[in-house]
């Protein structure tokens, strides 16, 4: 995959996708984002494709997180302010806001290195 490959060549987003079991049209939409969020380079021509920018170890999963989606939120009532005015005192609210809380951290702590480190011990136990 590109993070493995960092110091390497570029790789087609084509050939990651047979690797990886997945979609060409749907990873080329996940590769766009992940240019224009400055996590990768491309190059053109025969010899192009993407390559990682930064070093794996440098790139949390949570800023992957949020290029697509924005803020992790799971507190965010589902009545809004029209059909509850209970946002304030919520008991379910409260408990979500600290699940999220642990979750962000959690996911401020993974880096692409972890998961590439974890991939690795995988393959070597199977």
């Amino acid at each position: 995959n590109v993070a493995s490959r960092q110091e390497q060549e570029y790789i087609s987003v084509a050939s990651i996708a047979a690797q990886e079991n997945i979609p060409v049209a749907y990873l080329r939409r996940i590769a766009a984002t992940l240019i224009k969020k400055g996590y990768f380079m491309t190059k053109e021509g025969k010899t192009g494709g993407v390559k990682l920018v930064r070093e794996p170890d440098t790139i949390h999963l949570i800023d992957v997180i949020r290029s697509f989606q924005g803020e992790l939120e799971l507190s965010t009532c589902m009545f809004r302010k029209k059909l509850c005015d209970n946002r304030s005192t919520c008991v379910l609210r409260c408990r979500l806001k600290s699940i999220e809380r642990k979750l962000i951290q959690e996911f401020e702590e993974i880096t692409i290195q972890c998961l590439l480190d974890d991939a690795g011990t995988k393959r070597r136990l199977t």
